[in-house]
């Protein structure tokens, strides 16, 4: 999945920022807490999508608007931990950091999308998880600035 791939280049980069970076033990932390969380998730959305096919429920119907919006939560904070360390990490690991960026905008991105075809048009879900997709591709965009 992008988002779990995207905390493992955010934790990875993270590592190699200097020692004297304050943040580091923080952003390692936290991309690694963000990628288990995210891991437990992907099998969570194939099945409840099984089960909503099995049988369409209100119960079944939540899950599938819960979890992808979920993953577009973690994958729009991994987009800016990943700028964060862009900005402040080490300069020899900057593209492996961009790249973790745009992997959590894909991945926002897409739990928005699913978001958005699962929830009832009234559901106040699909205008956060657009706002989530926004915010992380602004970040994958302040992210990749450098690499021009």
């Amino acid at each position: 999945m992008a988002a779990s791939l995207a905390a493992g280049l955010v934790a990875m980069a993270a590592r190699f920022a200097v020692e004297e970076w304050d943040r580091r033990a923080e952003v390692v932390g936290r991309a690694e807490e963000l990628r288990a969380k995210v891991e437990g998730l992907a099998d969570a959305d194939a099945a409840s999508y099984a089960a909503f096919m099995a049988s369409r429920t209100a119960a079944t119907r939540e899950r599938i608007v819960a979890i992808p919006l979920e993953i577009a939560q973690i994958s729009a904070e991994l987009a800016e931990l990943a700028t964060l360390v862009v900005r402040e990490g080490n300069p020899n690991v900057r593209g492996d950091a961009s790249a973790g960026a745009d992997l959590a905008a894909a991945a926002a991105s897409i739990g928005s999308r699913l978001v958005r075809i699962n929830a009832n048009e009234s559901d106040q879900r699909v205008s956060e998880a657009v706002a989530l997709r926004t915010r992380a591709a602004a970040a994958a965009r302040s992210a990749g600035e450098d690499d021009i």
